[in-house]
């Protein structure tokens, strides 16, 4: 009996840690102030850092920071190296073909960002004949290739690259999300150039807001994110985790 109690209680104790298993979440390994970033220890910080640890307390999931390289998180979440993905990645009638994604937790504006005074606008016309940088495999990569067919797109591994180039004008222009921009304008490297714009909204190619990436079929997973994000708005935590980075609400509608 004291044995069958024993072999019992192990199970259970087995099927427990297999329960609480951390849930790995994917950033992107590169720099994306302010959303996420190492400091001189190497911690990730940044406000999507911060996000990640009170959506899974909301949600009570143990969840671990993972980075991985940009260009290849998605196959690290199909190939089960990583469970999760927040990454500031839209979420995109495309990439629904690959993996599921949970509901929004931000969205703001695409912006063209050039040399102040350059006299570039936010459109094909403007940007003709111009060297337009922006960050392999994302949506800004999908959207400049098809709205600017005039430009000279030229891509990068991380936006900071960009950034780089643009301040010492080996690029005319850069195209990110507004909010990552708006972080660079703000620093002394950024005060040579500006906020030129938002481009011309296209859904099927920027998406609908940025959520949580999973696996298909994961909506064990999928269902406890959204009930941690939908608590975080509701209690006013989305709010306090925002409030040192931002001037208002990046939600958006």
């Amino acid at each position: 009996m004291k044995n069958i109690l024993l072999t019992t209680l192990a199970a259970l104790a087995l099927g427990t840690a297999a329960m609480a298993e951390p849930v790995k979440v994917g950033i992107a390994a590169e720099p994306y102030p302010p959303f996420a970033s190492p400091d001189a220890a190497g911690n990730w910080i940044g406000w999507e850092v911060d996000l990640i640890g009170a959506v899974c307390a909301a949600a009570e999931l143990d969840c671990v920071i993972t980075p991985v390289a940009w260009d290849g998180i998605i196959p690290s979440l199909t190939s089960g190296q990583i469970d999760a993905i927040m990454a500031s990645m839209s979420i995109t009638a495309d990439r629904m073909q690959t993996i599921d994604f949970s509901d929004k937790y931000y969205n703001t504006p695409t912006v063209i960002v050039a040399a102040k005074g350059s006299g570039i606008t936010p459109t094909a016309e403007g940007l003709a004949g111009k060297i337009l940088g922006v960050q392999v495999s994302t949506v800004h990569q999908d959207y400049a290739q098809t709205h600017f067919a005039g430009a000279e797109i030229k891509l990068y591994q991380t936006q900071d690259e960009a950034n780089q180039d643009l301040v010492a004008g080996r690029i005319d222009a850069t195209q990110a999300d507004s909010i990552a921009l708006d972080d660079f304008l703000k620093s002394d490297t950024g005060a040579c150039c500006e906020n030129v714009g938002a481009v011309a909204d296209d859904q099927a190619i920027l998406g609908l807001g940025v959520g949580v990436g999973v696996r298909k079929g994961d909506d064990a997973l999928k269902a406890k994110f959204n009930a941690g994000i939908a608590k975080i708005i509701a209690d006013g935590t989305y709010d306090k985790v925002s409030a040192p980075y931002f001037a208002s609400s990046i939600y958006g509608g």
